[in-house]
């Protein structure tokens, strides 16, 4: 009797070590992620009244959701965004990312969540109509970005009118102070820009020609074991209607998914 209660007493130690061992393993998906932003980027992602919002804000949260992940999100700006996640100090960063093929040899990311393109904001009476009548003036644009790499195809790598600025905020704030004569930025920040802003007397232009379209996407430490986790999850938020209510939310229309889906 006593040797069939020190079995027992064996296998139920064993089977409460297995099942503690399993519950540390089911914990995994609760760590806390360190995600970072550039919030000077609405309406993406903007500081209001001391609090992030936004499209990428909440977008991020209903895909943290989704995925099971806790997590923070810091503003930590532009250029530091790219040397974290490069450093892996950051697990993750949205912001308005668009993916390239420079950007993918030395980061991972997501499958697409926003189509964009660029557009040129300038005072009215500029007599802008196209890309290339940026030629000869001062344009500014976020350092670091497919925006500023759009106005150098135009205007040339190294054109002493192509002003560069920390954020695009910045950029808009030279353009109202006179310091420049155009920005070009993102289509949906320069709507946004111009909406918000009637008494600057601006104007934003589009340039389907000289300007590609291009994607965002949720940007990894190359190699990163959460790329397929957040792919999958995102995939879900697009297809079960909550991106959809997003973007209703933040950009006041309607949005196809199929043809972002179709981007992957």
């Amino acid at each position: 009797m006593k040797s069939q209660k020190k079995v027992l007493f064996i296998i139920f130690t064993v089977l409460t070590m297995m099942i503690l061992a399993a519950c540390g393993q089911s914990t995994s998906t609760s760590e806390t992620l360190n995600v970072g932003t550039d919030a000077a980027f609405a309406p993406f992602e903007y500081m209001d009244k001391g609090e992030m919002v936004g499209f990428d804000v909440d977008l991020l949260a209903a895909v943290m959701k989704e995925a099971g992940y806790d997590y923070e999100l810091n503003n930590i700006g532009w250029d530091p965004l790219f040397a974290s996640i490069q450093g892996k100090e950051l697990d993750l960063a949205i912001s308005g990312i668009t993916i390239n093929e420079e950007r993918k040899q030395t980061y991972d990311f997501s499958v697409p969540y926003f189509q964009s393109t660029h557009m040129i904001v300038f005072k009215e009476g500029a007599g802008i109509t196209n890309a290339n009548d940026l030629v000869g003036k001062k344009v500014g644009v976020q350092n670091g970005t497919t925006g500023q790499s759009a106005a150098e195809k135009i205007m040339g790598v190294n054109s002493p009118t192509n002003m560069k600025y920390e954020n695009t905020a910045v950029a808009f704030m030279a353009l109202a102070n006179g310091d420049v004569e155009a920005v070009v930025t993102d289509n949906v920040v320069a709507s946004e820009y111009v909406k918000n802003n009637p008494d600057a007397k601006v104007e934003a232009i589009e340039d389907h020609t000289n300007f590609e379209s291009e994607f965002y996407g949720l940007m990894f430490p190359k190699g990163s074991e959460l790329k397929p986790k957040f792919d999958e999850a995102l995939k879900t938020v697009i297809e079960n209607g909550t991106y959809a209510e997003l973007y209703k939310k933040w950009f006041g229309k309607e949005v196809n998914v199929e043809e972002l889906l179709k981007a992957e």
